[in-house]
């Protein structure tokens, strides 16, 4: 059986820094949920990026929450408005 070599994602640099601000967060704003259930969902599953993986469950036990719950208070925040206004209006970044 062939071994599955780690792969590194596009995104990763600029999702490292995104979790690197997220693992300082005290008190999350709904961006920081909404960031860590966004990166949650990208690296799922994902072969590689084994640190940002780590992380992002760190910054779960960090806030408190499982990732359903974290799921299910960001679906409430995407209910109620437009979390990513302002910053990179108009550009998606769901890859």
């Amino acid at each position: 059986m062939a071994e599955v070599k780690d792969q590194r994602h596009p995104q990763y640099t600029k999702d490292r820094q995104i979790v690197n601000e997220l693992l300082a967060q005290i008190t999350p704003s709904n961006r920081d949920y909404a960031e860590l259930a966004r990166l949650s969902i990208r690296y799922k599953g994902f072969v590689g990026a084994r640190d940002i993986q780590a992380d992002l469950l760190k910054v779960l036990h960090n806030w408190q929450l499982t990732e359903e719950e974290l799921f299910t208070k960001t679906r409430q925040i995407h209910a109620i408005g437009k979390v990513y206004m302002g910053r990179d209006e108009g550009q998606d970044d769901w890859a």
